[in-house]
């Protein structure tokens, strides 16, 4: 598959690989997936909970079709000796984040406990959220927390050595694949804790509110 890719680097836009191109395509094709899921599940929910629907079909599909396989890949040996359009597309991050060829311990530990445990809690969350259950912003915390964890563990280690798998001299690589990729993982479930925090306050009013009623009613 990688020669292929080489041989029509040619027919993509100026500045730019067909691994590039491809590797763009292919996370527009799971936002894609993400929206007909939530139109197709989602259509009797608010709005805010339709955006939340949202990004966790997205949030699912990316651990399971992407990190998934990576995970594979690592665990059998490496991105680097790899073979096929995925193992092109981690060989295409890689370029920003060199420990993705080489089945870093850290990372694949991190992808690990990704692609299983926040996959499970994302598939739950989603029934949550749909069904309108009372476990909806415990889960909600959970995947949040899980997700911002991994994001430290993942940049942490590596920052502290001074940050020498990090290849920010392409604009691409740095605006691209590791802060609006990797953001993405901070921004939402940052915004998703907010939105627990106010639920969650305002149940509590809401209780506390009641009791004052039932004791002023006696």
């Amino acid at each position: 598959m990688a020669p292929y890719f080489y041989l029509m680097d040619s027919v993509a836009p100026p500045g730019l690989s067909l691994v590039t191109v491809f590797s763009l395509l292919a996370c527009c094709v799971q936002v894609l997936a993400a929206v007909l899921l939530t139109h197709r599940y989602g259509g009797r929910s608010s709005a805010e909970d339709r955006w939340v629907l949202l990004w966790l079909f997205y949030d699912v599909i990316v651990h399971l079709t992407l990190e998934g396989p990576f995970v594979y890949m690592s665990l059998v040996g490496t991105v680097e000796t790899s073979e096929g359009p995925l193992a092109e597309l981690w060989r295409e991050y890689s370029k920003a984040d060199s420990r993705w060829l080489v089945s870093d311990p850290t990372i694949v530990s991190v992808e690990i406990l990704t692609v299983v445990l926040d996959s499970l809690i994302g598939l739950l969350l989603i029934h949550a959220v749909l069904k309108d259950k009372y476990y909806r912003h415990f889960l909600q915390v959970a995947l949040s927390v899980c997700e911002l964890y991994g994001g430290w563990m993942t940049f942490c280690p590596d920052w502290l050595m001074g940050s020498p798998h990090l290849d920010t001299s392409s604009q691409l690589h740095l605006w691209v694949y590791l802060g609006f990729f990797n953001g993405l993982w901070v921004l939402v479930p940052v915004l998703l804790l907010v939105q627990s925090w106010f639920c969650l306050r305002s149940l509590h009013m809401l209780r506390m509110d009641r009791d004052h009623m039932s004791r002023k009613n006696m």
